[in-house]
């Protein structure tokens, strides 16, 4: 649907504003003079606003709208490319690191919700996995873009970051022509009658039963406080559903590789300008098996993806390890087994996050929990993007991999015990059944 997809340009921005810092990371030290934790903190600023942008955004989408927080986000992204291409002063640097963080925060909230809130039950995995599937264009792009202007001279840096304003200028108009969702419209403003009619643009067959269980939904909340706690005891399966789910999306190691793969390829003996190029290959990998992923979510559901997938990070997080352990290898083997990991780790979790965390909460709360698991992930995110570079330089490759090889074991435990399926199911039976009434 077309709404789903202008809105899923936000994941292309979201990609493209994450990934793109890899190529300019080390220009930026030298630029600058940065110390290891001031250059620490200058990638991991942007997921620092991140973490913010993503804590508020439900509230801007629940009383705004998710059509005017949208653009909200598209300005923040255009702000921070210009300026951090621009600017001269480090300090005037961070502060536009962290308005685009602001925007990745918010659209990762408020996307996923609202294509989630105009998709039908049937092709609702798919819609929500096409704003995954921008989010990893825009990382392969970012790269591409990233190898081909580094040929340009020194201050390519400034032009790798800079180009995203192009994306951003563009997101912002095809904003305009997107409806509000329709549950948004009926559950906070009581405007039903412009509500059906774009029910029945998504669904004309089924839109006026679409309309009543949207109302009833509400109607079992009326009794209830307004404001009522996400972390009520009625909520309790979706939240903890959400908070793990988001943790062990980034103790797998992703945003580390995303945010430093030139860095480890480097480390496991590459030269620079083949550091670059390999990262456009963890790109086209990410890209490809995200893309099988969200084509096959629908019919064989979340929980498979993320089974096959947990087993596949197991083994390849364990060979990257093993082979920084043994110090004896061919200067591929790492970039490799990298790529293996990402190949399993798109088709698993990176197609399956973002439509799992905004299915599981009721209307209600819908854009607060799509809050609280964001937010955990890109806690997570920043943590492990902060510390990588002084654990990878401490205690070496080899244990950094290995725990978060550790970690995917976890994870496949938990999504073997307690994840449940909820492909094919619309999002009132969904919350209805994972709700304490």
């Amino acid at each position: 649907m077309a709404w789903s997809m202008v809105v899923a340009l936000g994941g292309f921005l979201f990609g493209f504003d994450t990934a793109v810092i890899s190529g300019a990371e080390k220009a930026i030290q030298h630029y600058w003079h940065l110390s290891v934790l001031e250059h620490g903190l200058t990638i991991s600023i942007a997921l620092i606003g991140t973490v913010i942008g993503s804590l508020l955004g439900s509230k801007p989408s629940d009383y705004f709208g998710r059509k005017n927080t949208l653009y909200f986000v598209a300005v923040a992204y255009l702000l921070a490319s210009l300026g951090t291409s621009l600017t001269n002063n480090w300090y005037i640097f961070l502060v536009f690191r962290f308005l685009g963080g602001l925007g990745v925060g918010a659209s990762s909230v408020t996307a996923p919700v609202y294509i989630s809130e105009v998709s039908p039950a049937d092709k609702r995995g798919r819609l929500v996995g096409l704003f995954q599937f921008n989010v990893v264009l825009g990382i392969l792009i970012s790269y591409l873009s990233n190898y081909l202007i580094s040929q340009v001279g020194d201050a390519s840096w400034r032009l790798m970051l800079g180009v995203q304003a192009v994306p951003s200028v563009v997101f912002l108009v095809l904003i305009y022509f997107i409806p509000e969702s329709p549950r948004w419209l009926i559950l906070k403003r009581g405007e039903t009658n412009r509500a059906l009619e774009i029910l029945r643009i998504i669904d004309p067959l089924n839109c006026d039963e679409e309309l009543v269980a949207i109302q009833r939904s509400g109607i079992k909340n009326t009794g209830r406080k307004k404001n009522e706690s996400l972390f009520s005891s009625r909520y309790k399966t979706p939240v903890i559903l959400a908070i793990v789910f988001a943790f062990f999306n980034q103790v797998s190691g992703i945003n580390a590789i995303i945010y430093y793969a030139p860095r480890i390829f480097e480390m496991a003996g590459l030269g620079a300008h083949s550091s670059l190029l390999s990262t456009v290959g963890i790109g086209l990998i990410n890209f490809i098996f995200t893309l099988l992923g969200i084509n096959i979510i629908d019919k064989v559901g979340r929980r498979i993806l993320m089974l096959v997938g947990s087993f596949g990070l197991i083994i390849s997080l364990s060979l990257v390890s093993y082979t920084f352990f043994s110090g004896s290898f061919s200067v591929f083997a790492i970039p490799v087994y990298v790529m293996v990991f990402i190949a399993f780790f798109a088709f698993s979790q990176g197609a399956v996050i973002w439509v799992f965390i905004s299915e599981i909460f009721p209307n209600q709360v819908r854009a607060k929990g799509q809050t609280l698991g964001s937010s955990t992930h890109w806690i997570m995110a920043a943590v492990i993007a902060f510390c990588f570079p002084y654990l990878s330089e401490k205690v070496g490759g080899g244990s950094t991999f290995f725990f978060f090889g550790v970690m995917m074991v976890l994870q496949l435990i938990f999504v073997w015990r307690f994840m449940p399926e909820t492909k094919g199911k619309t999002l009132e039976q969904i919350g209805s059944n994972l709700i304490v009434h």
